[in-house]
């Protein structure tokens, strides 16, 4: 059984091949500042796009994009102002998306929602 660090990488890095699949150009992994942390921040099109990745090995705790409630939203919005501001980004559109990841019996599937939130 992985740890929980294990299968928060695991799914990271699912989410990663998936949107790297879907044309999509990663710029950052596990941006840290002070007000949070966001686990992907991407370039799909014109779009700058802060990823939350959730990944889940069974369903006994919902799916898994229903761990990403209003305060982890709000903390992801936090952490993406900062990095707007800091890279002189506030010019560019962005977006804020779930890529959830499920685990069953070996096979990964990934179910990518765009704009599941906003700012």
């Amino acid at each position: 059984m992985k740890s929980k660090y294990e299968a928060g990488m695991t799914g990271q890095h699912e989410a990663e091949k998936f949107l790297l699949a879907k044309g999509a150009k990663i710029l950052e992994r596990n941006y840290r500042v002070r007000t949070g942390e966001i686990d992907l921040i991407a370039r799909d099109g014109e779009f700058i796009v802060f990823v939350e990745v959730k990944y889940r090995r069974n369903l006994s705790f919902g799916l898994p994009r229903e761990a990403v409630g209003g305060a982890k939203q709000q903390k992801i919005i936090h952490t993406a102002m900062h990095y707007i501001s800091a890279k002189k980004l506030s010019s560019h559109d962005f977006r804020f998306d779930v890529v959830e990841i499920l685990e069953q019996n070996g096979q990964i599937f990934a179910n990518h929602i765009e704009n599941a939130f906003g700012a």
